[in-house]
């Protein structure tokens, strides 16, 4: 089992400074990493990866610093954004490249293994410029898997995939980290992210924003409202009850019960039930409404 560390890790180009003092542990598993547009992910994958140097700090894998130690190339495996492979060449001509640059022992065995996890065997003697999007981004998922990397870097690696694709791959994915990998990938779009990813790393403006449970996270927002969807027996009295207490901003009757804004979280999680229980009102559902990755996504690009 590999570890990743970044400590205190920066990359500037002239005055543009693209990551700023980014510290993070990427463990086994699924790590998903968070970030609008130009927030600092590719950048960051890239000196992970070993392809980029720090301005200031340090990259390591397993202890090992990563950035001009080809030793350690063989427990990494990326998969870029950009399209990496050269569209003159087949499918299975780039993979077995690639196989015979790790000089593994048997290079067209291993390319084709990795072919076949990709589901890339049946078109892996057509020429890479004739492929679809989704088609490319799994040719560069089995250059990456070729040299059975124990840590895998894939950098939107679900861009251009039809659905059942994205499927192949988030399952591809779990049974990767199910094995000990330590699996790390960017994605803007949040659904992928919650259905994979047990941790995420979140980077806004190139700083280290949040880690952790996405769940988590939200919980140690304090400072924000907190949004709950609360059914009772008595929804109305219970509203009435509850809008007058300080810890509430906002109570909205719905079809489907009660939508509550609380603005303290610690003093409304005591007060909703005491309210019910001095009112004689059974309580059958409180769950919060904005414990969703998107909604926590949100809360910490607007801070």
């Amino acid at each position: 089992m590999s570890e990743l560390v970044l400590r205190d890790v920066s990359r500037w180009y002239g005055n543009v400074v693209a990551v700023n003092g980014v510290s993070m542990t990427i463990g086994p598993g699924v790590t998903g990493l968070l970030g609008p547009n130009g927030a600092g992910k590719s950048t960051l994958i890239h000196m992970m990866g070993g392809f980029l140097a720090p301005s200031s700090g340090q990259v390591t894998v397993d202890g090992q610093r990563i950035w001009k130690n080809p030793s350690v190339y063989r427990q990494i495996g990326l998969v870029p954004e950009r399209e990496t492979a050269y569209d003159f060449l087949t499918g299975r001509q780039f993979v077995r490249a690639m196989a015979k640059l790790h000089r593994l022992p048997n290079p067209e065995a291993a390319a084709e293994r990795a072919l076949a996890m990709v589901e890339m065997v049946a078109p892996a003697d057509r020429i890479i410029g004739n492929y679809s999007k989704g088609m490319k981004q799994r040719v560069k998922m089995a250059s990456a898997l070729v040299h059975d990397p124990p840590v895998l870097l894939l950098d939107e690696p679900f861009n251009g995939m039809d659905p059942r694709q994205r499927l192949h791959l988030m399952d591809l994915i779990r049974k990767m980290a199910a094995e000990g990998r330590t699996v790390l990938f960017s994605s803007h779009i949040l659904e992928e992210v919650e259905r994979l990813a047990h941790h995420i790393e979140v980077v806004i403006a190139g700083r280290h924003a949040a880690s952790g449970d996405f769940r988590a996270i939200r919980r140690l927002m304090t400072d924000r409202p907190h949004m709950f969807v609360v059914r009772s027996s008595d929804d109305r009295r219970l509203a009435a009850a509850l809008i007058a207490d300080p810890s509430t901003r906002g109570v909205e009757l719905t079809s489907g019960g009660l939508e509550v804004e609380a603005v303290d979280f610690r003093r409304f999680s005591l007060v909703l039930p005491q309210v019910a229980r001095q009112a004689d009102i059974r309580l059958w559902e409180v769950a919060p409404a904005d414990e969703s990755l998107e909604s926590v996504f949100s809360y910490l690009v607007a801070s």
